[in-house]
């Protein structure tokens, strides 16, 4: 029997003539706290809304629970939305913004007390009930949103860009609060980000995506360490990414030999800046900038491969921009990517 608890079969999306979203197929299971993460215009956003309810899809099917939602409207299909913008009513206090939706279900006296008590107290906030959103730092704002959508107690819990609007520090914490309160509660919960670090962070399962598709599910570890393609390495932080031709490195007007012969399957090679080793190996570039980064050396280096980016630590020996250096990009310590584009 399946373990699936939200799928989208075959979902296509369209503003219009526009199609944002092609053939998509996503499978998530009970409980799992899942990012959509790709740059703007990717179809992130866009399918978090169709799973919301808030656009039908043009094709496809969206499936929760064992029950067909496709067609059902967003207020029938008990799925919780935290906006980017919290959507807060001003006017309203931290508990009566929270008791809202029961209201609107016919919830009152006690139940609906002892409800939004306990939800307002799950995200910390049991001081701050009689307060309003303009007495609330972000964060709280961002708590009071969070506190609203749980006491409903959706199937799922979506969430848009959940921590855009807070500073570092914030971020941080929240991070922590979505976590403790999604592994607390249980509840299957999907964020919509653009931040990469947001995602590894947070995520049990990360889906990247990319012109309405999906370019790679894994877990955390997964995304992080091994790339499918060029566009995931690069997004998640290796910066030195080529093609390969039977086992060479593609560049704009030639074919390099490695130093090590590339796996066979491999389409393309990808390594972070601290993969590559400076000093030493088959390569030359020029420095043509540094920046120190605290505990690393930054560098870019023009070479003959195009520009490489490498870092190290910050207290080895500096090289001066314009110096000449030898450089090695270790076959061994690549990401071998199986598509190139």
């Amino acid at each position: 029997m399946s373990d699936t608890y939200l799928q989208l079969d075959k979902l296509t999306l369209a503003y219009g003539d526009t199609v944002a979203v092609k053939d998509l197929d996503l499978s998530i299971k009970k409980g799992e706290l899942v990012a959509l993460l790709g740059p703007s215009g990717c179809g992130k956003t866009t399918t978090m809304r169709s799973i919301a309810g808030l656009l039908n899809p043009a094709s496809g099917r969206i499936t929760l629970d064992g029950a067909d939602i496709t067609r059902i409207s967003a207020n029938k299909r008990n799925v919780g939305l935290v906006f980017q913008s919290y959507a807060l009513f001003p006017h309203l206090t931290v508990y009566e913004n929270v008791a809202f939706g029961l209201r609107l279900k016919g919830i009152s006296g006690q139940d609906l007390d002892n409800k939004v008590t306990a939800s307002i107290k799950s995200v910390g906030l049991a001081s701050f009930a009689s307060r309003k959103p303009g007495e609330l730092s972000g964060g709280q704002q961002q708590r009071v949103a969070l506190a609203r959508s749980m006491v409903m107690e959706p199937k799922v819990l979506l969430l848009d860009e959940p921590l855009s609007n807070l500073d570092a520090r914030l971020r941080l914490e929240m991070r922590a609060e979505l976590q403790r309160v999604q592994k607390e509660t249980g509840v299957t919960m999907i964020f919509v980000t653009h931040d990469q670090i947001e995602a590894l962070a947070l995520a049990d399962r990360i889906v990247v995506m990319l012109n309405g598709g999906i370019e790679q599910i894994g877990t955390p570890e997964e995304i992080y360490n091994k790339p499918v393609s060029a566009f995931v390495a690069d997004f998640v932080g290796f910066e030195n990414v080529f093609a390969l031709d039977n086992g060479k490195l593609a560049t704009s007007n030639s074919r390099v030999e490695l130093s090590a012969p590339a796996p066979q399957a491999a389409k393309g090679l990808a390594w972070r800046p601290r993969m590559v080793i400076l000093g030493s190996g088959p390569f030359q570039g020029t420095v043509r900038g540094t920046s120190f980064a605290g505990n690393v050396r930054e560098y870019l280096l023009d070479t003959p491969l195009g520009p490489i980016k490498a870092e190290v630590d910050a207290g080895e020996p500096s090289h001066a921009i314009g110096s000449t250096l030898a450089f090695d990009l270790p076959v061994a310590a690549a990401a071998p990517l199986s598509r190139y584009r």
